[in-house]
């Protein structure tokens, strides 16, 4: 035998790396083969960094700090299939850690991504790639980019995918998408409700959970509701209801079922189907809080239909509602609260909440929850309205106290509701002193500072049902509430403008709160809205001659009338003739201003302060006897003169005048000087003061009103120069007479009393007010060039009158001028000559 030959190994090439195997345990190490131009080493490295990363929390934060995130991106797009799977894998993994989320989005990395969910890749791909999707889109900039970069429509048809894991992490994408309005709109256009209505009929709770969620938000938009019914969605939801097997699914249904009660037709469909019965049986013996919740819910969605609530008050829906209040669920609560307050539409409901309702209601507003209180007080706004009965029973249920609390709530809806239910109770007069006397005035301040429309409409029409009487009005005043009132008046909102002249216009019923709105700028504010045709309402109309009653100076220089009822008091004064728009001057800025060649303005002033005689040089005769006089309070006059004794003869008139002038010269002596400078008073006017006692006397015990007029007529002239033929007019002199007297004064204000040659206007004031402190009525009216008249009405006797039937009252123009006392009928000749040549 020949001896053997040992082979020899061919060597490799020279050119060759030998195959060398490494086995590390180092993450860092293997980060770092990620960038290695091998697919096996990608491969395996890949897998490795899968299974590390599915060990928890740490390890993917660790993968973070080692720069794994970057190389793995490009890993998405590589050629072969095996590495592209396994990086996509790693970031399904990875995308639950929110530092990898932000840096991923910051990397742009969607579109590579969105391109795993294409047909052709594997179904492990889809897996991951859909869960990287759901993982991405919790957050508002992910779902952005997976939108914009066409995410939907293939997580759309992945819904159709055979895997349950692919189905359920798109169907969580969609959920978490569609809570943006843009993506909901998108997903209309796109079909998807078809395959979101397969996945209700998988064998996985989580899936059909998952959809029905969806289906939740999406049936917001009427668009989809349609979609939902053409598709026969509401024979899968009623089966969802039917079948016990599925109770935890329940309550989501009963939320997709609430939404589609609002569109009519799918209402009626429901009603059809016997739907009602089953949303009232889940209230009723359901122990499940958010099942009585949704189910409550979608009782108040279903009784916006008048047919919806006559059925749900057939079935007793009321009793189901009052035990749901009581639940220990703060939403269940909501719920029953909310649908109280659409069931109240029915009559017949809210008869029956009176008794069983509104004591537990009112109990809710002691809640510590903010939107249970909100509820309770909804529904109590939607039963007191237009119900005497329910706000009477809030009432007896001491609900005013918590009512005027929440007033003070954080949140604006439960505010406006407890102001509505605080002006329904204040509509009732006796409520009304009860609202009153908790202190509804001083706690509607803060509500008529807010920030939001409602509730500034809803806090100015309280104060318009609860300040009807001075000692609101004055509780109001001093807590500071008549500012942001007069505020809101400046208002673009409509109603809020509308109710705040509502309020204007019942705070200026008594003078001192029509001042002070004044003051604040409520009558320029108002004239500016009664301007514009798209601002004014009724109310602003009304308001604005509410404050000019109270402002008679005001009303006649812009209006150039005042009627019978429009009492002129002390302190009145008429300037002229001014435009709308242009600001009166106070009284006291006229008499401090230097002589001007205007005409004169002319003031009404009884009262006698010692204070104003000083400052004038002197004194009247009656001012111990003639009491101020601010309105048709006869009684007083008579009681006045009888105790005050008959008039001194003239000769004592002029001795007393005598000595209180020697009085007047002697105070500066005896106060110091500078001392009457402290507080400004008007002008007096003694001779006015003698006119109105005078007029008192004589005058007023005449019982025939047509004798009264005609020698108030001949009094008046005679006190302004007497009777003046026409042909004489211009050579009066009252031209003349009225400069002197400013010169005398160094006012352009001159008291009416001093005025002895007078014309039309001067006659017509002095007319006026003479005839208001005596009670006569009549009317002052401004005419052009210098001409004013006073209208009277009186009743004729005629055939008819005499024989019992009954005759309107005629208008009347007293003569002062060419024929004192003569009265001309409105209407003729004569009368036209005196008002206009």
């Amino acid at each position: 035998m020949g001896k053997k030959i040992k082979k020899e190994v061919e060597p490799s090439p020279k050119d060759v790396f030998d195959p060398l195997t490494i086995e590390s345990k180092n993450a860092a190490t293997v980060v770092l083969m990620l960038n290695s131009p091998e697919e096996e080493i990608l491969a395996k490295a890949c897998e490795a960094i899968y299974k590390f990363a599915l060990k928890g929390e740490e390890n993917k934060a660790t993968l973070l700090e080692l720069g794994a995130v970057e190389p793995l991106t490009k890993l998405l797009i590589h050629e072969d299939k095996i590495v592209k799977r396994n990086a996509t894998m790693i970031f399904g993994i990875l995308t639950s850690n929110n530092d990898v989320k932000k840096l991923l989005r910051e990397l742009d990395v969607m579109d590579s991504v969105i391109a795993q969910l294409a047909p052709e890749e594997e179904v492990v791909t889809h897996e991951f790639a859909s869960l990287c999707l759901a993982n991405m889109s919790a957050e508002y900039t992910g779902k952005v980019q997976i939108c914009e970069h066409g995410g939907l429509e293939p997580l759309i048809r992945l819904l159709n995918s055979p895997d349950p894991d692919v189905q359920k992490n798109s169907i969580e994408s969609l959920y978490n998408l569609v809570q943006d309005f843009q993506c909901r709109i998108a997903l209309q256009e796109l079909n998807a409700i078809p395959s979101m209505l397969a996945l209700l009929k998988s064998d996985y709770p989580v899936i059909q959970l998952l959809t029905l969620k969806t289906l939740g938000v999406i049936t917001n938009d009427k668009e989809s509701l349609t979609m939902l019914r053409d598709n026969q969605g509401l024979d899968q939801l009623i089966k969802i209801l039917e079948s016990k097997e599925l109770n935890d699914l329940h309550t989501e249904a009963l939320s997709v079922i609430a939404n589609c009660l609002e569109d009519v037709d799918t209402r009626v469909l429901i009603q059809q189907t016997g739907g009602l019965q089953k949303l009232l049986s889940f209230a009723e013996s359901s122990t499940i809080p958010d099942i009585q919740k949704n189910a409550a819910k979608a009782i108040t969605k279903a009784a916006y239909d008048s047919e919806n609530r006559k059925f749900f008050h057939e079935q007793e829906v009321e009793k189901c509602l009052v035990t749901l209040l009581g639940s220990e669920s703060d939403g269940t609560k909501i719920a029953a609260s909310q649908a109280i307050s659409v069931m109240c539409e029915s009559s017949g409901s809210k008869r029956l909440f009176n008794n069983h309702g509104i004591p537990q209601l009112i109990q809710l507003l002691k809640s510590d929850n903010e939107e249970v209180r909100e509820a309770a007080a909804l529904a109590l706004a939607n039963l007191t309205t237009c119900n005497p009965a329910s706000a009477n029973a809030a009432a007896e249920a001491d609900g005013i106290d918590s009512l005027i609390n929440i007033l003070s709530s954080k949140r604006d809806g439960a505010i406006a509701n407890a102001a509505t239910v605080l002006t329904n109770m204040a509509l009732q007069e006796p409520l009304r002193g009860a609202v009153q006397s908790r202190g509804v005035m001083q706690a509607i301040v803060n509500p008529l500072r807010s920030a939001n429309t409602v509730v500034q409409s809803r806090a100015a029409l309280t104060v318009a049902a609860t300040a009807c009487d001075v000692e609101a009005r004055t509780e109001l005043r001093n807590a500071g509430g008549l500012e942001p009132v007069v505020e809101l008046l400046r208002s673009d909102n409509a109603e809020v403008r509308r109710h705040a002249s509502w309020a204007v216009a019942v705070c200026a019923n008594d003078e001192l709160t029509a001042t002070e709105l004044c003051r604040l700028g409520a009558l320029d504010i108002l004239e500016e809205i009664n301007l514009s045709v798209s601002r004014k309402n009724k109310f602003s109309e009304v308001a604005y001659n509410k404050l000019l009653n109270n402002n008679l100076s005001l009303k006649y220089s812009q209006t150039g009338y005042l009627s019978s009822s429009d009492i002129i008091c002390d302190g009145f004064y008429d300037y002229g003739r001014i435009n709308s728009g242009t600001k009166l001057l106070p009284l006291k800025e006229l008499c401090l201003q230097e002589l001007n060649h205007r005409r004169a303005v002319l003031l009404i002033n009884s009262k006698s302060s010692d204070i104003s005689r000083f400052s004038t040089g002197f004194g009247s005769p009656t001012e111990e006897k003639s009491e101020p006089t601010s309105g048709r309070n006869t009684v007083l006059s008579k009681s006045a003169t009888k105790e005050k004794g008959p008039r001194k003869g003239r000769g004592r008139r002029e001795e007393e005048k005598a000595k209180e002038e020697e009085e007047v010269l002697a105070v500066p002596k005896l106060t110091g000087e500078g001392t009457l400078d402290k507080e400004w008073y008007p002008p007096s006017d003694p001779d006015f003061c003698i006119y109105v006692y005078e007029v008192t006397k004589s005058i007023l015990p005449i019982t025939n009103i047509k004798e009264q007029i005609e020698v108030l007529a001949k009094y008046v002239a005679e006190k302004m120069g007497g009777k003046i033929a026409k042909e004489k007019m211009i050579s009066f002199g009252w031209e003349l007479h009225i400069s002197e007297l400013k010169f005398q004064l160094k006012s352009n204000v001159v008291p009416i009393g001093q005025i002895k040659k007078g014309i039309f206007y001067h006659r017509a004031l002095l007319f006026k007010a003479l005839a208001d402190r005596i009670g006569l009525s009549c009317s002052l009216v401004r005419g052009e060039y210098g001409r004013a008249w006073n209208e009277v009405k009186l009743v004729n006797v005629s055939p008819k009158a005499a024989t019992g039937g009954f005759s309107l009252p005629d208008v009347y123009i007293v003569d002062l001028m060419f024929h004192p006392g003569a009265l001309m009928k409105l209407g003729t000749k004569e009368a036209d000559l005196y008002r206009f040549l």
